[in-house]
C-alpha cells in the first residue's frame, strides 16, 4: 500500500535533487565563457593592472608605454619603474607566492633558467623581433689602443654563454669571479677574441655599463679578457643614455651593452655618429613583457583594460 507522507518525501527529495543538477548543468554551460572572462580579467585585478619595469628611459620601458597606449587590453594599466635587480626580486616573490605578475623581461637572463616563463605574444609588433647585443667604441681607440680595440672587435659568444655567467652571479658569486671561472674555462674562445693583440703593459682602459643582468655579465668577462692582456680596466655603472654620451664623448673607451634595433634605437639615432660601431657581439637577444607560465594569458591581447 502507498505510503502517502513517504511518498511525499521521496518526491521532494526528488524535487529538489533535480533543481539542483539543473542549476549546477546551467552554471557549467552558462559559466564557461563567463569564468574564462573573470579567468582573464582577474590576472589584471590581482595586479592592480601593473606592469613591474626596471630603470626609466631604457628601451624596453617606452616600448611598454607604447604598447600601454597602443593596446585597448592595456588601457588604464600603470607601468611601475624600478630597476633590473628589483623587478627580478618582484618576479620571484610573486612566484613563491604563486601570484599572477607581468614584467617587462629580456633573453639572455638567468630568470629564464630558474623559473618557468613565458613571453605574451605581441600581435603588434611593438616589441620587435629578435634583437642583438652590440659594441660600440669611441673614435680613435683603434689608433690609441689597437690591441683592446682588436679585442673588442673580436668579442663574440652565445646566449648560453652569458646565461652561464649570469647564473653563477645569481648563485652568490661576485661578478668578476663568476667572469673569471667562465673564462678560464673557455681559453679556445678567448684565444679567437685576443688573436693579433698584442699584451701591455699597465695601460688603463675604461668600459661603461647598463645595470642588467646580461651586461654585468659580459662588460665582467671583457674586463677579465682585457686584464689578461695586462690592461687595467675600470668599470663604469650608468643608465642607458648615460653610457652612450660616455663613449660618444670619450669619457668612457668602450661599451658592449648596446641593444638594437629596438631597444636603443633612439640613443644610436642621436649619437651613433660620434662612435664607433663595432657590430653584434650576441645575436638572439629578445625583449617583452613576462609572466610565469601559470599565468593564464599567453598574449597581450588576453588581458583585460582596468575597470
Amino acid at each position: 500500500m502507498f505510503n502517502f507522507k513517504k511518498g511525499l518525501t521521496g518526491l521532494a527529495l526528488f524535487l529538489s535533487l533535480t533543481l539542483i543538477l539543473a542549476a549546477c548543468g546551467g552554471n557549467n554551460s552558462g559559466d564557461s565563457s563567463e569564468g574564462s572572462s573573470e579567468s582573464g580579467s582577474s590576472v589584471g585585478e590581482e595586479m592592480d593592472y601593473e606592469i613591474v619595469g626596471i630603470e626609466p628611459g631604457a628601451g624596453i620601458m617606452k616600448a611598454t608605454t607604447s604598447a600601454i597606449e597602443e593596446y585597448d587590453s592595456l588601457k588604464g594599466w600603470e607601468l611601475i619603474e624600478s630597476s633590473s635587480a628589483a623587478m627580478a626580486a618582484e618576479l620571484g616573490k610573486a612566484i613563491e607566492d604563486e601570484e599572477p605578475v607581468i614584467v617587462t623581461g629580456w633573453t639572455p637572463h638567468w630568470m629564464f633558467a630558474k623559473y618557468d616563463l613565458k613571453y605574451l605574444e605581441d600581435p603588434q609588433g611593438l616589441y620587435g623581433e629578435e634583437e642583438n647585443i652590440e659594441t660600440f667604441a669611441r673614435d680613435g681607440l683603434k689608433e690609441d689602443k689597437s690591441s683592446a680595440h682588436t679585442i673588442l672587435d673580436q668579442f663574440k659568444w652565445s646566449p648560453e654563454d652569458m646565461n652561464a655567467v649570469m647564473v653563477e652571479i645569481q648563485e652568490g658569486a661576485q661578478p668578476e669571479e663568476a667572469a673569471k671561472n667562465w673564462v678560464n674555462e673557455h681559453t679556445d674562445m678567448v684565444e679567437e677574441w685576443t688573436n693579433g693583440a698584442d699584451e701591455v703593459e699597465d695601460e688603463e682602459i675604461s668600459l661603461a655599463y647598463v645595470a642588467w643582468d646580461s651586461e654585468i655579465a659580459s662588460t665582467n668577462v671583457v674586463a677579465q679578457v682585457l686584464m689578461s692582456m695586462g690592461y687595467d680596466v675600470e668599470l663604469t655603472q650608468l643608465d642607458a643614455a648615460s653610457m652612450f654620451i660616455a663613449v660618444s664623448e670619450g669619457d668612457a673607451d668602450a661599451m658592449v651593452a648596446g641593444w638594437l634595433p629596438i631597444t636603443h634605437a633612439d640613443l644610436l639615432d642621436e649619437y651613433g655618429d660620434t662612435m664607433e660601431r663595432l657590430g653584434p657581439n650576441l645575436e638572439g637577444a629578445k625583449t617583452g613583457l613576462v609572466v610565469p607560465s601559470y599565468v593564464e594569458a599567453d598574449s597581450i591581447e588576453d588581458l583585460k583594460p582596468a575597470e
